[in-house]
């Protein structure tokens, strides 16, 4: 991460950002003021300025994943109106972006803690229940599409647990996620 210019007022944002990047770099260790104000080229007193606390920023880097990696995805892919494209595009979406972005991933690996675990418990609801809403449009019953909502997101789960810890054997574009995509639509949306 770039350092901030010092002639730049920070935000609550920039420390927002700034620690969502030490969580997915290092885990909710990462998340240290006196590091992170380096990183963003100020001092201590600009943290204070704007949080309470260590907790307050954690806080606020969760708020800010849910709304970047979650809500924003879903304003961006509900363009698409044909249910089976939407589910198309959220899923090689979604993969394409775990693939430059392990956050996901290191969120989930701190979900027991009690700052994330509400975070995301939140987060997992509304993406298998999105993913669930795609389903009920393709006709599925309310429990069939929480069931294929439920494995289309683990299996996004797996996919990019393989990409991020680097193995090959995971598709991550092109010819490959295509099938990869499809082949999980063929299994989520056959009839029972």
């Amino acid at each position: 991460m770039a350092m901030a210019t010092p002639s730049r007022r920070l935000a609550r944002t920039d420390w927002a950002r700034a620690a969502l990047a030490a969580i997915a770099d290092s885990g909710l260790a990462g998340v240290a003021v006196e590091p992170l104000a380096r990183r963003l080229g100020t001092t201590k007193g600009s943290f204070y300025w704007h949080f309470t606390n260590r907790e307050a920023l954690i806080e606020a880097a969760l708020d800010l994943w849910e709304q970047e990696h979650t809500e924003a995805v879903i304003v961006r892919v509900d363009r698409e109106p044909d249910p089976l494209q939407r589910l198309r595009l959220l899923l090689t979406t979604a993969i394409m972006l775990a693939q430059e972005d392990v956050i996901d991933a290191a969120v989930l690996a701190s979900g027991n803690h009690p700052l994330v675990a509400p975070v995301l418990t939140r987060v997992t609801e509304r993406r298998v229940g999105y993913l669930a809403g795609l389903f009920r449009r393709l006709g599925f019953s309310p429990a069939q599409a929480r069931d294929r909502g439920l494995l289309a997101y683990t299996a996004y789960l797996g996919h990019t647990q393989l990409i991020q810890a680097g193995l090959s054997i995971a598709p991550a574009h092109g010819a490959g996620l295509r099938r990869y995509v499809d082949r999980l639509l063929g299994i989520t949306t056959a009839p029972e």
